[in-house]
């Protein structure tokens, strides 16, 4: 009798909370905030991981890209060095297309921001994009709704067609019919020819707020100043990297790099994003679980306290239980499993309110949110260990209590 089982122990522990709800709820306050921050930041980071890696392939396995600058700048010097570097022109994609062996596709794209009309109703900050007839095939391949490509004829002739984003669809044709109708953009009127299908938001910003032109009628428009972008498709993923060295050979040699200086130009393919992405939110992922440790390092300590308050309270129960045969063990163990208990359980609460919190900013600004069962586990876990931590110091003190002076307890 003077043994308990573990399930009475729990059974009794619960008891003993439930019984002073709100010293109990002050104990459980930091284990929860702490749970609740790494649940919740787990469950939204591991959703944004998930859709940023599908959404942010703006190339394909086989695809990369050459531009005079990288896309990710990470400093002001980084910005201010690659800005002096020679731009690209139309004739530099023109030589890889022709030199690069390995290279299936070439074709190039460069951009600008104007102010999209039709009749009375404006879009501003619109991508307008300047591409050649090969770029709807490399890296973010553009699907239609309806309609036709930019062809090599439209490129050829510098014709005034477009393809235009669901965004402006939306926007300033709302229930109209755009196939077929004139777009201004600038100054300047667009004959729509294609209506691209869907893309939705990246880390919330809008992929359909575009419209593509021929690159030629870009240039004759808005000037050859600006450097253009290379866009390659590679015969197979095996065959990237020659790709990428014939290409790298062919513009050192273009733009007259010595062999012992680096690149002028820079080399993306989709895992620059995305490893640009991992380097962006690891660090904001390591802050959040050390803020989220702190709340439980002062959960934990106000656990320990409570139940060195709990042995002070009980200390005739346990004489009393010493005395009718319980060893030091069993009261060592008694005061582990409530102190995990009510730690575990904490953890529980959080669990289910960082959930709450994820959905809730999903809801609020369509930022994705993933559950993710070892998180769940991981959480309990932590938390459980906390209390068994936290707790060791109290149960030692309980079960060291001398039986004798133990039941002389008031």
């Amino acid at each position: 009798m003077a043994r308990l089982q573990f399930g009475e122990s729990v059974a009794m522990a619960m008891g003993s909370f439930w019984s002073n709800k709100l010293r109990t709820f002050l104990t459980l306050l930091g284990i929860i905030i702490g749970v609740l921050t790494i649940i919740a930041v787990v469950s939204i980071i591991q959703g944004l991981n998930n859709y940023v890696y599908t959404k942010m392939a703006f190339f394909g396995a086989n695809d990369f890209s050459v531009s005079k600058t990288s896309m990710m700048i990470t400093s002001i010097k980084q910005l201010r060095e690659e800005q002096k570097r020679k731009k690209f022109a139309l004739e530099d994609m023109r030589l890889v297309r022709r030199l690069c062996e390995s290279c299936e596709l070439v074709g190039a794209n460069v951009s600008t921001y104007r102010t999209a009309k039709y009749r009375s109703e404006s879009l501003k900050n619109v991508e307008v994009r300047g591409i050649t007839y090969l770029d709807h095939m490399i890296g973010s391949v553009l699907e239609l709704q309806r309609g036709r490509h930019i062809s090599k004829d439209d490129e050829d002739r510098s014709r005034y067609v477009c393809i235009i984003g669901a965004d402006i669809q939306e926007e300033l044709f709302s229930s109209l019919d755009p196939l077929g109708k004139r777009l201004k953009i600038g100054n300047q009127y667009f004959f729509i020819i294609g209506l691209g299908e869907k893309k939705g938001k990246l880390l919330g910003f809008s992929l359909d707020n575009y419209v593509r032109i021929p690159i030629t009628t870009h240039q004759k428009i808005y000037g050859q100043r600006r450097s253009i972008t290379i866009n390659i498709h590679t015969t197979s993923q095996e065959h990237m990297d020659i790709a990428q060295n014939e290409v790298r050979t062919v513009l050192r040699s273009k733009r007259h790099v010595s062999f012992n200086e680096p690149d002028d130009f820079s080399l993306q393919t989709s895992d620059t994003f995305i490893q640009f992405y991992k380097s962006a939110t690891t660090g904001i992922y390591f802050a959040m679980i050390a803020i989220s440790s702190l709340a439980l390092l002062v959960g934990g300590i106000v656990v320990m306290n409570i139940m060195l308050v709990a042995v002070t309270e009980r200390t005739r129960e346990i004489g009393i239980r010493m005395a009718i045969g319980a060893r030091r063990k069993d009261i060592l163990v008694q005061f582990l499993i409530e102190s995990a208990t009510i730690s575990a359980t904490g953890g529980l609460i959080g669990i289910f309110l960082g959930f709450i919190l994820a959905r809730t900013v999903t809801a609020a600004t369509s930022m994705p949110s993933s559950i993710d069962p070892v998180s769940i586990v991981v959480a309990i876990s932590v938390s459980a260990s906390i209390g068994i931590f936290f707790g060791l110091y109290p149960a030692s003190k309980a079960s060291k209590l001398d039986p004798i002076e133990a039941l002389r307890s008031e």
